[in-house]
Formats: structure tokens, C-alpha cells, sequence
């Protein structure tokens, strides 16, 4: 008599069946959750980086919120100041501080950009691998300043290629509809899908 049929005896349990595989049941549930709460994680980049305002006094449109412009370097001056990666230290040192206000918008449109293309599963081969780049640069950025900061980005730097070689957008996204609807199309193809 097998561990788990003793086990379900003592319990109570008058059969058991000990030849049930263990299966997942749906992994594209998954995969499709996965992708969700990782765009939507981006996403707040609307909410923290952007702000809106009205061109021409009437057309809405997104820009960067000065706040973010402003606090940007000093946040990247205290993760450069101690880094123990030498080549990393100089890029942000040399080049992230110099350019500030580009990169100030870079981060924040490109935050923007992963989140809509992960939330909607549109194009989000590429959404993936902007949101790999960003997690590799944030990681490499902040990983020397706490544990929580090191293992967020290593997840998401982990995660990324999931979502991409998964094709994550063709479950329950826009990657789907482009598919069926324009099979011919180079949208449908690698990276873009």
C-alpha cells in the first residue's frame, strides 16, 4: 500500500486515486495574466511620469510631468553614487546626468509604451523586449541600494523573455485579432507579435 493511500485511510478517505497526473489544466491562463500585471505594472507610468494637457488648447496629449523631469537625476545621482559596477556607474555618470531631460523622457514614454503593449497585447514582442532593456537597466541601476529593488527587476528581467518566445499577445490580445484578421501581415510576424 503506497504513503498516499495510507494517508487518505487515516484521514477518512475510502479510495484514492494514485495514478492522477498533475497537469496544468489551462498554461495560457497563465501566460495571459502574466502579461496583464506585468503591462499594467508599467502602466503606472501614466499615473507617477506623465501628465495630461491640451495642445492647441483643445487636443488632449500626453507629456512628461515636470516633477518627473525634476526628481530624475537626483535619483539616478544616488544610485550611480555607490555602484559597485564600474561601467554602469560611468554610462550613468557620463550619460544618463549629462542628457537628464532625455532620459527623463525616455523612461517615462517607454514605461508608457510596455504598459499599453502588455496591458492590450498589442505588438507585445516588442513591448517585451522594451520592458527586458528597462528592467536591465533599472536592475542594474538600483540593484546595490536594497534587496526588494534586486529581486523586483531580476522577476521582471525573467519574465520578459517568457512573455516574448510565449507570444503572449496572441492569447486575449489585439496580437490575436491582427493574426486572424491580416494573416499576411509583417505585424504578425517576429518581433512585432
Amino acid at each position: 500500500m503506497s504513503i498516499d493511500t495510507r494517508l487518505a485511510l487515516s484521514v477518512g478517505v475510502s479510495s484514492v486515486n494514485t495514478h492522477r497526473r498533475v497537469a496544468m489544466w489551462h498554461p495560457h491562463l497563465s501566460i495571459i495574466v502574466l502579461r496583464i500585471a506585468v503591462g499594467l505594472f508599467f502602466l503606472k507610468a501614466l499615473w507617477t511620469k506623465m501628465d495630461g494637457v491640451l495642445l492647441a488648447g483643445a487636443v488632449p496629449f500626453l507629456e512628461v510631468h515636470e516633477g518627473w523631469i525634476g526628481i530624475m537625476p537626483k535619483i539616478v545621482g544616488r544610485q550611480a553614487a555607490e555602484n559597485p559596477i564600474g561601467w554602469y556607474k560611468a554610462f550613468l555618470d557620463q550619460t544618463v546626468l549629462t542628457h537628464a531631460t532625455l532620459f527623463a523622457h525616455l523612461t517615462a514614454w517607454g514605461e508608457v509604451l510596455v504598459g499599453v503593449s502588455l496591458t492590450l497585447g498589442l505588438l507585445s514582442g516588442c513591448g517585451a523586449i522594451g520592458g527586458l532593456l528597462l528592467s536591465v537597466g533599472y536592475g542594474l541601476a538600483a540593484q546595490h541600494l536594497s534587496p526588494a529593488s534586486f529581486g523586483l527587476h531580476y522577476m521582471l528581467v525573467a519574465t520578459m523573455p517568457v512573455l516574448f518566445l510565449a507570444r503572449s499577445g496572441r492569447m486575449f490580445g489585439l496580437d490575436a485579432v491582427i493574426a486572424r484578421r491580416w494573416q499576411q501581415s509583417s505585424l504578425t510576424a517576429r518581433p512585432w507579435s
